[in-house]
């Protein structure tokens, strides 16, 4: 069985030393985390800071040292314009090494693709000296927007430590299908984003449902099983899957994420 996640996402921002232990109480073996959350928690959980706080990376460390669950992904991570990503994230990457993350994944905010491509490329040669690799999620309503431009990125950076972000909603809705993805490059996907939703959009706002509103596995329209099966093997499965439908009815996240991970787990 490949190994599963608890996306950051699918908390709606839990602060890092109490999504560890909920990960290791329901099964997961790892969570993913920013350092800092971009926006206020959609629960109301307490902002934190793994940038400022040296107490709390303490925290995390011995928190991950007790169960066994190690962070796989550091969120947070975007090209944006007029701005230089050694300038943003050297200090970042240092942190996120001694907390022993593995991987970044980035989003690109620059319309400029030329530019996003080449500040992609320095981003990696970066991360690679703290051993960090580097993974872009292409996002339907960013610059990087599908599985395509994601493989000219990657095409443009040349390196193996730079790979895809592969998101099931993402993809399906730009109108992705599975043999698609049987041409796509297997050993270019670095890391998978499991979820289902509809085949059609359930909120106007895209950015809003991806945030706020996925289904369980099994429980929307996506080709979960075509998928996975074209997918790599080895490669960690994130459960993203925002419920704010079911936060509102009083479910608690416990409860919920221990669904979505039954569901996940039927499928992978």
């Amino acid at each position: 069985m490949r190994p599963i996640s608890l996306e950051f996402a699918s908390t709606f921002g839990l602060p890092p030393v109490e999504a560890v232990r909920l990960a290791s109480r329901l099964g997961f073996r790892h969570i993913s985390t920013p350092l800092q959350p971009a926006r206020a928690s959609l629960a109301g959980y307490q902002r934190f800071s793994l940038r400022d706080d040296i107490v709390l990376r303490r925290d995390l460390r011995a928190a991950m040292a007790e169960t066994g669950v190690t962070i796989a992904s550091g969120e947070g991570v975007a090209i944006v314009p007029e701005h230089d990503v050694r300038d943003l994230y050297s200090g970042d990457l240092a942190i996120m090494e001694g907390l022993g993350i593995p991987r970044i994944n980035v989003v690109s905010l620059d319309p400029d693709l030329p530019r996003s491509f080449d500040q992609l490329a320095m981003l990696c040669e970066l991360a690679s000296g703290f051993g960090i690799e580097t993974l872009i999620e292409f996002v339907p309503i960013f610059p990087i927007c599908n599985l395509e431009t994601a493989q000219r990125a990657i095409a443009h950076v040349g390196r193996r430590d730079c790979r895809v972000m592969f998101d099931t909603m993402h993809f399906c809705r730009t109108g992705g299908r599975p043999a698609d993805l049987a041409a796509f490059d297997p050993d270019a996907i670095g890391y998978i984003q499991l979820c289902d939703v509809p085949a059609q959009r359930v909120l106007a706002d895209y950015m809003e449902e991806a945030i706020c509103e996925r289904l369980a596995c099994g429980e929307g329209d996506l080709p979960l099983a075509e998928l996975l099966a074209l997918l790599p093997k080895d490669r960690i499965v994130g459960l993203e899957v925002p419920q704010r439908s079911q936060q509102l009815a009083g479910v608690p996240l416990e409860e919920r994420l221990a669904h979505c991970l039954a569901a996940a787990r039927r499928f992978v």
